[in-house]
């Protein structure tokens, strides 16, 4: 006898209405659209350069460079968009890889080598961090506030540390990793790290209780609490590995650059948060999404390139950076209503 497999029912037994599908469904065939649409903006905007310029643009070295970039802010990316899905945000990232990048490069800290560069730069960061994540969650301050002061506070240190000079690297294992010999297959040593971060990043925030309980308390802190989740232990756990991913950025941008500089991750705050949002993550918390941010950096990587090669200026590029912006949040915004 042929056994015919039940339809599935929600959360109280009851089958859900004909014609409707269960709200899982709904927001996995959401994601879906909103990652075809990313990828069909990425489409367009590689199409757009190969017209305008198509001998620089779609050189190999181009795009080699293009993969680099995206690998610094990418990584920190990947940090803020675990912070804004549990509903918070952090300010200070860019201001952290600064300090990050300037305490590593002292000269002091060569002396250490390869390991010692890295060892402090992802230190530094997991130190900031945690001072976020004690102020946010247990001091209770608004993580606006909270990043706002590191923001200053690391900037003003990094200024410090290093009197206004650039810190040149001297360590050629350090160097030699942004070489054109040490490239895989083609590929940037810089994006291979990014790739990897993305990697653990998507698992942890789809496949892990960690993942879950960020989600839960970016939705509603009280009822996570409610059903047994360490909330603040949770946020101290979310900016320490925010500060981890500007630790990790601080090297990459270490090795691209050569040297560390206060004025280092400027801006680095504004351009993580934009890409998250455009990526689909939900400013109020709740929903995040790896990919969408990954492909929201790509994207915002790809404007910085193309109109670097037209010679179009720079406030041009904010002005349509904070275009996109504004469209990714409206669409947010129709998409919470309709659901």
């Amino acid at each position: 006898m042929t056994q015919h497999a039940s339809p599935p029912r929600d959360a109280t037994g009851k089958l859900p209405p004909a014609g409707r599908l269960p709200s899982w469904r709904l927001m996995s065939a959401r994601a879906d659209v909103r990652t075809l649409s990313l990828l069909g903006v990425l489409a367009v905007l590689v199409a757009i350069g190969g017209v305008t310029e198509p001998d620089s643009f779609l050189d190999v070295r181009n795009l080699q460079l293009i993969l680099t970039q995206a690998s610094v802010i990418g990584v920190v990316t990947v940090g803020m968009t675990f912070v804004i899905t549990s509903g918070g945000i952090d300010l200070s990232v860019g201001a952290i890889v600064a300090l990050a990048s300037v305490w590593a490069t002292t000269v002091a800290t060569q002396e250490y080598g390869f390991a010692g560069i890295l060892f402090t730069a992802v230190l530094v960061g997991l130190g900031c961090g945690l001072v976020n994540g004690v102020l946010v969650a247990y001091g209770r301050m608004v993580p606006f506030i909270a990043t706002l002061a590191m923001l200053a506070s690391a900037r003003g240190l990094a200024l410090q540390i290093t009197d206004g000079r650039t810190q040149v690297v001297t360590v050629d294992s350090v160097l030699s990793l942004g070489e054109r010999d040490a490239y895989v297959l083609g590929i940037p040593p810089l994006f291979l790290v990014f790739a990897l971060v993305t990697v653990v990043g998507w698992l942890v925030l789809n496949r892990t209780t960690f993942g879950r309980r960020t989600v839960a308390v970016g939705g509603n802190a009280e009822a996570a609490r409610l059903a047994g989740i360490d909330v603040r232990r949770q946020r101290l756990y979310l900016y320490l590995l925010s500060g981890l991913c500007c630790g990790i950025a601080a090297f990459l941008l270490i090795v691209l650059s050569g040297s560390g500089q206060n004025t280092n991750g400027n801006l680095y705050e504004l351009d993580a948060i934009a890409a998250a949002i455009i990526g689909g993550t939900l400013l109020s918390g709740g929903r995040g999404t790896i990919t969408g941010s990954v492909l929201g950096v790509l994207i915002f990587t790809t404007i910085t390139d193309i109109f670097a090669l037209n010679n179009l200026q720079s406030d041009v590029q904010q002005i349509a950076k904070g275009a996109i912006i504004v469209a990714a949040v409206l669409v947010q915004r129709r998409t919470a209503n309709t659901t």
